[in-house]
């Protein structure tokens, strides 16, 4: 069962079958879990200017995710689940790095065309600096390139690897910055609230 306190986790867990819940169980409990998972994603997520989110996952934002996908797809069987598990366990930070669903959000579907057009590359020049330390640029799209020469996707999946005297200084109280360093959308969160980067630390093996 997933804990209702949206501060505990285990951190570098990955998802297994057993982790998981039958939809009797789950319906009942979702209220619960979805109030617990609403909490939590609130300081996993940083704005970047007007447009641009970045949502940092882990193990309790993925299990839910994948709970949910169970229920609207009415999955059951256990290869289908290890499918969606081999899917949804990569975004799951490993220690020592963070992993972020950015998202490029422009609601009016005109605008947001011709936005997505002026930004290819950006998942690229995205970066979080620990103070001290240069900044750190992300390993974007593992699974599949989306961006392409006409324009960039409105979601991208990046990988942030630190090193260990990164997180340490972290830890011990560092400020963090993250940067959006495209010629068409240059913003800084600086620093990062420092609620955030305590639920973030917990990722840190």
């Amino acid at each position: 069962m997933m804990n209702p306190d949206p501060q505990v986790r285990i951190a570098m867990k990955k998802i297994t079958i057993a982790d998981l819940m039958s939809f009797e169980a789950y319906e009942s409990q979702r209220p619960a879990i979805r109030h617990a998972i609403m909490e939590h994603k609130k300081m996993r997520r940083v704005p970047l200017g007007p447009n641009a989110m970045l949502h940092f996952e882990d193990y309790m934002v993925m299990r839910y995710q994948v709970l949910e996908l169970m229920r609207a797809e009415k999955i059951t069987g256990e290869s289908d689940l290890l499918e969606e598990l081999e899917a949804y366990n990569p975004l799951i930070p490993d220690g020592k790095n963070l992993k972020v669903t950015f998202m490029l959000e422009y609601p009016d579907a005109e605008e947001r065309g011709e936005r997505l057009s002026q930004l290819i590359g950006i998942e690229e020049l995205i970066s979080i600096q620990i103070d001290g330390f240069d900044p750190v640029y992300p390993i974007a799209n593992e699974d599949l390139p989306r961006s392409t020469e006409e324009k960039t996707s409105s979601v991208h999946f990046l990988r942030f690897e630190f090193t260990d005297a990164m997180i340490e200084a972290a830890r011990t109280g560092a400020s963090w910055c993250l940067r959006s360093e495209h010629l068409n959308y240059q913003y800084t969160s600086n620093p990062v609230p420092a609620d955030i980067t305590q639920s973030l630390l917990r990722d840190f093996d």
